[in-house]
């Protein structure tokens, strides 16, 4: 029998079909939505998946008929294949305003896409599920943020080094290539994976006829993670133009296979950077398609950093999407002065986060993190700067920097 993980985002869903009359969960195809609806649902709702193809024919014939509702809530699997629904379920849901109606799911960012005329705007809750983070994984609660705000982490967290990590790391968190044994397998389902989502998914949200550049952009994307586009550089080697690659990467991002991070810009430092910075959502996915081997990079510095860095930012986006208290941002400003992640909670308070793929540590490793807390908060917000990194133990550097073991992020 497959192990089913029990998701953190349950408690949200459930939670905001009680207070508002729309709720719609995104995330990539695979990532376990349709599982999670099972987690949800009560026997007063219905469940209709448009994947069924006699289901999507009926709500394509008779849309305000498909989504007719007396009580409980409807649950719509895939709904961007239907974008008739959508103007539907608001019409319904503006006559009434009883919570829980309706919860939609699509694999693609339905808010944004060009398909999708009508707008949920105040009427619905936005959810993200995200790939399976190591937390979920294990069974733990999502704990970290918390901590780091108090600062109060175990002293050891043991049996987690880089090669462990990287365990992770190249496994991904889509269930179903985390099920399989063997890391080749998983290589070519997430291969396999990335060329159905071209050749099928993006025909339900855009016409975007060249699949050869879109498949050429993912390989280029993938080893950008971590780092600020170089549109000039990346249009060149495609030969498209940057208004097309925009296109492109848009569509990409609408089906949550890349993201940008948006700069911390709350400074009047005139040399403040305003560039988002791009990244792979999974690893699994960034690994397989660049055919990076795991006993190949430990010995590469560069691939070691990128996928490090890479991993942590898909397990804190998971954190920070649990609870709207918290925002990550980055910052980097034209002195090339750079914080890799940057937390803040709800009232002002900032935890920067960098992240080190060794296991070593110095002084100079919190830096950029001083420079930051002199320079810019000049203490007019608490700041506590912490350093990731592949150790076991949790150690004051003075004046409010700590290291922390990566393992921080999913241990209770």
């Amino acid at each position: 029998m497959q192990k089913e993980y029990l998701r953190w985002q349950v408690a949200n869903i459930k939670n905001a079909l009680t207070k508002r009359r729309v709720v719609v969960l995104s995330g990539a195809r695979q990532t376990g939505k349709s599982t999670l609806l099972t987690q949800v649902i009560t026997k007063d709702d219905v469940l209709m998946s448009l994947d069924d193809d006699n289901l999507l024919k009926s709500a394509k014939g008779d849309p305000k008929g498909f989504i007719k509702n007396s009580s409980g809530t409807v649950f719509i699997d895939e709904v961007q294949k239907v974008p008739a629904l959508i103007p539907e379920i608001k019409l319904v849901v503006d006559k009434n305003n009883r919570p829980g109606q309706y919860l939609i799911t699509g694999s693609a960012n339905i808010q944004t896409l060009p398909i999708i005329t009508d707008s949920l705007a105040g009427r619905n809750k936005r959810i993200r599920l995200r790939p399976l983070t190591v937390g979920e994984r294990l069974n733990r609660k999502p704990m970290f943020l918390e901590r780091a705000f108090t600062m109060n982490f175990n002293r050891k967290i043991p049996g987690f080094d880089k090669e462990h990590i990287f365990d992770f790391a190249f496994c991904g968190g889509y269930p179903e290539a985390i099920r399989l044994k063997n890391q080749k397998d998983r290589k070519e389902w997430y291969i396999d994976y990335i060329d159905d989502l071209i050749n099928r998914d993006l025909k339900d949200i855009n016409n975007i006829r060249r699949q050869d550049v879109l498949k050429e952009l993912v390989l280029i994307l993938a080893g950008w993670s971590g780092k600020f586009m170089d549109y000039a550089k990346i249009g060149g080697s495609l030969a498209v133009s940057k208004p097309t690659l925009e296109t492109y990467i848009n569509a990409l991002e609408s089906l949550y296979i890349f993201e940008r991070v948006a700069p911390w810009v709350r400074t009047d430092y005139e040399r403040v950077g305003k560039s988002p910075k791009f990244y792979a959502t999974d690893t699994g996915v960034m690994t397989s398609v660049l055919g990076w081997n795991k006993n190949d990079i430990i010995r590469d510095a560069d691939r070691c950093g990128k996928l490090m860095e890479t991993f942590v930012f898909q397990e804190l986006a998971a954190l920070i999407d649990m609870d709207s208290d918290y925002n990550l941002y980055q910052y980097r400003d034209h002195k090339k002065h750079e914080v890799d992640f940057i937390i803040e909670r709800t009232g002002g308070a900032i935890v920067g986060i960098e992240v080190k793929a060794g296991h070593s540590l110095s002084k100079e490793d919190f830096a950029p993190q001083i420079w930051f807390k002199e320079n810019i908060m000049k203490n007019k917000k608490p700041y506590t700067g912490i350093v990731l990194y592949s150790g076991e133990d949790t150690l004051s550097f003075g004046d409010g920097m700590w290291a922390v073991p990566i393992a921080a992020l999913w241990a209770e």
